[in-house]
Order: structure tokens, then C-alpha cells, then sequence
């Protein structure tokens, strides 16, 4: 069992955290968590993020209705990502999609 002490946030203060659906498993979206937003997130259920974009705290789904429900918080091997396994209530993207990583790079032939 890691301690939130234990764990290796950036030089931003910041850690990745994969959202994945928990029956699924389907990974709904990556987003990154200062430590507020991780103790925010252990003690309501629901996944908060850092919003880089913004500069603040966010719930997920806070506006859209979408929430991510935390069922597990796993800690990589290496104590500087997460695995946060939810139940999703309604759709992860901001798009109206189910999750994020819904369209494909397309490369070169070989």
C-alpha cells in the first residue's frame, strides 16, 4: 500500500492520472492531479483534476453532468502515475464520446 507521501508529483507538482472505466476497461482519458485534487478525490469519490488549461480545480463532469465515480486508485511502480478505475456516469469526453481516445493516428505505409 503507497501513502500519498510516498508519491513522485513533477516539477509542477503534478502527477498523470489514466481514468479507466471500471467494467470496460476502457480508458476514458488521461488528466493530471496536483495533491489537492487527489485529496479531493479520495474523499468525495469523484475524480477532481488540475485543469492546466485554467489554472484550477475541477471535478470532472462538474458542468456536463458526467461524473467519474472512484471505485480503486492504483500507483504504478515507480510511485509517479496513477490508475483511477471508475464507474462512468454518462460520457468522459468533452466531445459527446464515450472516452477521449476515440480517433486514430493515421502513419505512413510500410
Amino acid at each position: 500500500m503507497t501513502q500519498m507521501s510516498e508519491l513522485k508529483f513533477d516539477s509542477k507538482g503534478l502527477i498523470p492520472a489514466v481514468i479507466q472505466d471500471e467494467k470496460s476497461s476502457d480508458v476514458l482519458t488521461l488528466c493530471y492531479m496536483n495533491e489537492e485534487a487527489l485529496k479531493k478525490t479520495i474523499e468525495t469519490g469523484k475524480v477532481h483534476v488540475w485543469r492546466r488549461s485554467l489554472g484550477k480545480l475541477m471535478m470532472k463532469g462538474e458542468t456536463s453532468g458526467c461524473v467519474q465515480v472512484v471505485k480503486k486508485i492504483l500507483v504504478d511502480c515507480e510511485d509517479n502515475s496513477l490508475l483511477i478505475k471508475v464507474k462512468q456516469i454518462g460520457v468522459a469526453c468533452h466531445t459527446g464520446k464515450w472516452t477521449c481516445y476515440y480517433r486514430e493516428l493515421k502513419g505512413e505505409e510500410r
